[in-house]
Order: C-alpha cells, then sequence, then structure tokens
C-alpha cells in the first residue's frame, strides 16, 4: 500500500532563507572548520556551520564592545 502526499506536510520548493542580509563567501581550511564544528558541536541546539560561524561573529563583536575596542 503506497502512502499518500496528505502524510506529511512538508512545502514544496525551496527551504525559507535566514532573512534578507548580504551573502558573504569565505573559503576556510579543515582545521579552521574542524574547530567550528567542535564549537557548534557543544552547544545545546547544534547549530548549522553557517548559524555557529554568525554566533562566533556575534560573541566576537560583542566581546569587543564591552572592552572598548569598537
Amino acid at each position: 500500500m503506497s502512502k499518500s502526499n496528505t502524510d506529511t506536510n512538508k512545502s514544496r520548493g525551496r527551504p525559507i532563507s535566514t532573512g534578507t542580509g548580504t551573502q558573504v563567501g569565505a573559503r576556510w581550511h579543515d582545521a579552521e572548520l574542524s574547530e567550528i564544528d567542535d564549537w557548534r558541536r557543544n552547544q545545546e541546539d547544534i547549530p548549522t556551520r553557517a548559524e555557529a560561524i554568525r554566533r562566533l561573529v556575534r560573541i566576537a563583536l560583542d566581546s569587543l564592545s564591552k572592552k572598548g575596542k569598537r
């Protein structure tokens, strides 16, 4: 017996984006990616790699502004 298409509520097409920001591309070395992946796996919600990089940048910028270096 085949499953009906109504069994799942998945929408068709591209996934929802994270917003209307500017896309920035970067090349990363394996060692850096490994550190980022280790950090994100230690987070409660295990963010995607892109979200982990956004969070790490936010942490660094917040740290600088607290030190008055911004």
